[in-house]
């Protein structure tokens, strides 16, 4: 899966209005960032890579098993797969995007 068709998936997932209203950012490290911006209307995604509320990094296989309900996003963390820098219940509330 490259970013930019993860970037529109999130992006129609997410569609017009976040139910999350902060910024989050999937941080894929050299692979790049996804950007989603719940605090404006309509939502915006995007690959720019500044500051948020709470960061997710990880690697974009690991964010395609947990997107396609592979990997438990839990275990992903508990596993070292996944770190959350920032707000961790912004983290927690992705389900009802990513779900």
């Amino acid at each position: 899966m490259s970013l930019e068709d993860l970037t529109s998936q999130i992006r129609d997932r997410v569609g017009n209005h976040s139910p999350i209203e902060a910024i989050i950012k999937f941080d894929f490290d050299e692979d790049g960032v996804v950007r989603i911006d719940g605090k404006v209307s309509p939502t915006v995604v995007d690959n720019e890579n500044s500051e948020a509320d709470c960061t997710i990094k990880t690697t974009l296989e690991t964010f395609a098993a947990i997107a396609k309900g592979e990997q438990n996003p839990q275990m992903a963390f508990m596993m070292g797969k996944l770190r959350v820098e920032g707000d961790m219940s912004l983290a927690m509330q992705l389900g009802s995007i990513l779900g």
